[in-house]
């Protein structure tokens, strides 16, 4: 299915001063989807009509990608930020609550807004991105400042807008096609959505600049309180990016957590094994509150 053969109503929403695109179908209780780098709504078309049937799903173009509003300042780009739109979209679709749902920085929002507002979170999904706690811990580990080493690539200025952009985006395919297991994940169409994604003027500065602010907000917090918010994570094991022991100790700061692991599947967990994810999602989705 590629972009534009997708039946799928695009909409605009406007929340915290800026216009969000987003893709929507079904009806119902709110599903809420934020996906992560570098990628935009289209990363979650495995589960939009799966989950369509239960849930209005709503897949969001996160500030500064694809088709939302990129605002100039590399200011605008901090998680106190990203949480006001969340809150602003559950908000302008008439809603007071969420299903919300979260990948690699998706999910890093995904946590903070659950923190911020709780009451606003019906049950939280987070895929491959560990709770801030135990990233921060990570960070502070040899073999995780390894795997990290592209954050600390996007702290300088013009130079990973320029790398990105060679050979026609070809970073683009690496990080996708490159990490993925199962190498049939992402098809030639796949990657040129991303690609074009990516290409958007001012996308490229804005989605790194939540690099460049990434200890603005989410990894300078030193103390979480234990959340409330019935929470799963999915987690493939096969991450690159991100060890799989960053999940350790999560159930100390959820009260009521959840956690599957796929042994056998990369950072793009819900992409490259989208059956499986959708039954672990449903599985919890039908489980009571503990």
């Amino acid at each position: 299915m590629s972009v534009l053969e997708a039946a799928w109503k695009h909409e605009f929403i406007s929340t915290n001063g800026i216009k969000l695109h987003c893709v929507t179908q079904g009806s119902g209780p709110l599903m809420l989807m934020l996906h992560g780098f570098p990628e935009f709504w289209y990363s979650w078309r495995h589960q939009i009509p799966e989950f369509a049937s239960d849930y209005k799903v709503v897949a969001v173009d996160l500030r500064g990608y694809n088709d939302s509003d990129k605002p100039h300042d590399q200011s605008a780009y901090v998680m106190a930020e990203f949480v006001q739109d969340v809150k602003g979209i559950i908000q302008g679709l008439g809603y007071e609550s969420c299903v919300l749902v979260g990948h690699d920085w998706g999910g890093a929002i995904a946590w903070n807004f659950a923190y911020a507002y709780p009451q606003m979170v019906d049950k939280l999904i987070v895929m491959n991105l560990p709770h801030p706690a135990k990233f921060a811990e990570g960070l502070r580990t040899p073999q995780q400042l390894l795997r990290s080493w592209y954050i600390f690539l996007f702290q300088l200025p013009v130079l990973p807008e320029l790398l990105i952009q060679l050979g026609d985006y070809q970073a683009i395919s690496a990080a996708l096609e490159g990490m993925a297991v199962n190498k049939s994940t992402f098809s030639p169409s796949d990657i040129e959505a991303y690609k074009d994604a990516a290409a958007k003027r001012g996308a490229l500065t804005a989605t790194i600049n939540y690099y460049r602010n990434i200890a603005r907000g989410f990894l300078d917090r030193q103390n979480w309180s234990v959340l409330q918010v019935p929470t799963l994570m999915i987690w493939g094991e096969k991450d690159v990016a991100l060890g799989k022991e960053l999940t350790y100790g999560t159930a100390d700061y959820v009260r009521d957590f959840q956690i599957q692991y796929l042994p056998n599947c990369s950072h793009w967990v819900h992409q490259e094994e989208p059956q499986l994810v959708n039954r672990y999602m449903r599985d919890f989705l039908a489980s009571k509150a503990v």
